[in-house]
């Protein structure tokens, strides 16, 4: 199968070509490239409930989501409506606004370990914000992070892990100096005695154990059975702090995000995404006495002139009114998620082809490979050139996947049950061309 698309795109390939004259890489974020699957990247020109309409004019069943915002799908009434009023208002305004008091109180309402929140404008800054955060309230220098697990594009989180259960950390992009990242101590995602191994050798310099509880960019991994409980216990028995990255969970596998969906409760929260609905947006929360050391009131300085954005701020608003008025819709789109992996593997299984499946909420994720895949290193051994012919196989059917293997897939509201029905029936065709 070719890497290319028989779908008309010649309409992408003139902005592609453009964009690379001025854009690095043509694109304004990594992945958006085709990197990892060749071809010409889609260039979108319009988005409805769960349809992309590229510049060529394909319309495509939308499982990307805009990365993870658009749990209600793209250009939800209500929302569009919130952004209308607030614009109308002024875009900006570089004072203190209801909004964002509104917002704050509804984020606080809903997330079960938040007492005080502060808005920022992505969640790369969240997690800059949370790690100083927390090595200030600690006064302690460094931060376990768990291989695969990205938090932003911050200089103490771009670091990878090298051979041993754990290493100091390794810079992961030029520009980030080994000082930096030596801050960084990385180990395997669902691997406890990895974090109880270096908490028992440097405890008294780590501020902070930072996890996604739902890993979602190394592809969709589940925390096992009792691993987010065993952080919660290593992290009160060290007395260092814990911190959830929900940017990508939060409000999308349950209303009060994974620590509400496994009830376990961390110090700190990054938050980002579904709270924009749509916007660019981030924010980091917890306990009042941590939140309390943030400037002004502390000596932990951060700021941002667009944060607490109004149109960031209605957006999600209105998406998150919705959804906590709408409560049996988080059901309802893993019913949906449940059955459509379900029929992803059942059409793999018809091909003879191994893939591992996996689901939490409305996220969910098909890795190449017999499996289980439980951290980045299983992660890795899916076959990426399988997943690229998938990719492209899909999309010549009017789906659009992440990418890449290592991403998380996300369902909407707005995917109806003939969607669902679709994609199984793309799933059957494609992977049975793969096997020839």
């Amino acid at each position: 199968m070719s890497p290319e698309s028989p779908q008309e795109t010649a309409r992408s390939a003139r902005m592609f070509s453009r964009a690379r004259e001025v854009l690095p890489g043509g694109v304004n974020s990594p992945v958006r490239a085709f990197g990892a699957v060749g071809g010409t990247p889609r260039f979108i020109r319009s988005a409805a409930g769960a349809r992309l309409i590229d510049v060529d004019g394909n319309e495509l069943i939308d499982y990307v989501g805009s990365w993870g915002p658009m749990i209600l799908g793209h250009a939800h009434p209500q929302v569009v409506a919130a952004i209308r009023e607030a614009a109308g208002r002024g875009t900006s305004f570089g004072c203190p606004s209801e909004l964002e008091v509104e917002l704050a109180e509804l984020v606080r309402d809903l997330v079960p370990s938040i007492e005080m929140v502060r808005m920022v404008n992505s969640g790369t800054e969240a997690g800059m914000a949370v790690i100083r955060l927390a090595r200030g309230a600690t006064g302690r220098p460094r931060i376990i992070k768990m291989d695969g697990c990205y938090h932003g594009h911050g200089d103490s989180l771009l670091a990878r892990a090298g051979s041993g259960v754990a290493t100091f950390g390794l810079p992961d992009s030029a520009g980030v100096t080994p000082g930096t990242a030596a801050d960084t101590l990385v180990v395997p995602y669902n691997d406890l005695d990895a974090v109880a191994a270096v908490l028992g050798e440097a405890a008294e310099q780590v501020a902070a154990i930072l996890v996604e509880p739902v890993a979602g960019n190394m592809g969709l991994v589940p925390p096992a059975p009792g691993y987010l409980e065993g952080l919660r216990e290593l992290a009160d028995r060290h007395e260092v702090l814990l911190i959830f990255d929900e940017v990508m969970s939060g409000f999308r596998v349950a209303l009060g995000g994974a620590q509400a969906r496994y009830n376990v409760l961390p110090d700190l929260t990054m938050l980002g995404k579904v709270i924009g609905g749509g916007l660019p947006v981030g924010a980091y929360g917890g306990r009042r006495d941590l939140m309390d050391q943030v400037a002004p009131l502390g000596p932990v300085y951060q700021a941002g002139t667009l944060s607490g954005n109004p149109l960031a701020m209605a957006a999600g608003l209105a998406t998150l009114r919705i959804l906590r008025e709408q409560g049996e819709l988080y059901d309802r789109l893993e019913e949906r998620a449940r059955r459509l992996s379900a029929g992803l593997a059942e059409a793999a299984r018809g091909a003879e082809i191994a893939v591992y499946p996996t689901v939490v909420g409305s996220m969910f994720g098909l890795f190449f490979q017999a499996g289980p895949v439980t951290d980045y290193a299983s992660a890795r051994r899916s076959d990426t050139a399988l997943f690229k012919r998938w990719f492209h196989g899909m999309l010549a059917e009017g789906i659009y996947l992440p990418p890449s293997q290592f991403e998380a897939c996300f369902l909407s509201a707005a995917h109806t049950e003939e969607d669902i029905e679709r994609t199984i029936a793309a799933a059957g065709r494609v992977l049975a061309g793969l096997r020839d």
